[in-house]
């Protein structure tokens, strides 16, 4: 079923884009073309985004079927072999092992923690591992007292995300949930806007990055418009810390009518809507930015 709305959608993004792209053959006003250009970029956006999450769902589906196929398979392999055999048991030991290890792997890959006892269950080890776009970046890990009471007693989460704060709000005596899953939320926002930060650095040349903090929380970005050489100052907050997008964008330059143009509010829109390595990708291309 979501298939077919996907392609549904694919399809009809598609027929926009002919329809956009038609248009450009008739005489139109130039503010016209840029619009109809504008919106052909947001829908070719959308439209590989969908066809990324299209490819996301056959792998998915591809992994479950191998790995029930596996798993028939190997409980087959073990009802034929003889109990008192010594290979049969080794056989049978590193199935199991191998069907644990792709269990964790599932449960690591749908937003599960791996979680090892410690002290003879009196503490444990929970690892919370942050990706961006399907790649692993960092690893974090915390150490937690379960007795007397449920307490963190190492970590390694970097200063300015509020792990106390989030401890103090959460029912970590009776839930460990309540602190683990906001805590992964600050952590993978963060993993994203650094990410993103990366990405702009190695694929923008042109824009030159001109401040950024730790928590890279702020980000402001020189532009410079070809038609004129003139040289634009975009701020981007995200105060949001949970959030990889930015709460606010702001333009400065010269040309004071340049940031409240059309045009350019539109870019503030997209720039507030997509990462920013692919809005700059975007802008690039309408030929706003070198």
């Amino acid at each position: 079923m979501e298939g077919a709305s996907a392609k549904g959608v694919l399809s009809h993004l598609s027929l926009l884009e002919v329809q956009a792209r038609s248009r450009k053959t008739q005489p139109q006003q130039p503010s016209r073309v840029k619009e109809l250009k504008a919106k052909v970029e947001a829908l070719l956006t959308q439209r590989d985004q969908l066809r990324a999450e299209i490819e996301t769902h056959k792998n998915l589906k591809k992994l479950r079927a191998s790995m029930d196929k596996r798993c028939t398979h190997e409980e087959e392999e073990e009802e034929g072999m003889d109990e008192d055999s010594e290979n049969s048991k080794l056989l049978r030991l590193m199935a199991r092992h191998t069907r644990l290890k792709d269990l964790l792997h599932g449960h690591h890959v749908i937003g599960g923690y791996n979680v090892i006892k410690t002290r003879q269950g009196k503490g444990m080890c929970v690892s919370l591992a942050t990706a961006y776009e399907g790649v692993y970046l960092e690893t974090y890990n915390l150490e937690i007292d379960l007795k007397p009471t449920v307490r963190i007693s190492h970590h390694d989460v970097p200063p300015f995300i509020p792990l106390n704060n989030l401890a103090e709000q959460s029912s970590v005596q009776t839930d460990i949930r309540t602190l683990l899953d906001p805590l992964s939320q600050h952590l993978n926002a963060f993993a994203g806007r650094k990410q993103q930060l990366k990405l702009v650095k190695e694929l923008h040349k042109s824009v030159e990055v001109m401040e950024s903090n730790v928590l890279c929380s702020l980000l402001v970005l020189m532009f410079t418009v070809p038609k004129d050489k003139t040289l634009v100052l975009c701020s981007l907050d995200y105060t949001d810390r949970t959030r990889c997008l930015p709460t606010r964008v702001h333009f400065e330059c010269d040309d004071k009518e340049l940031p409240d143009s059309p045009e350019w509010k539109k870019h503030r829109s997209l720039l507030m809507e997509t990462p920013v390595h692919k809005a700059l990708i975007t802008m690039r291309r309408m030929g706003n930015i070198v």
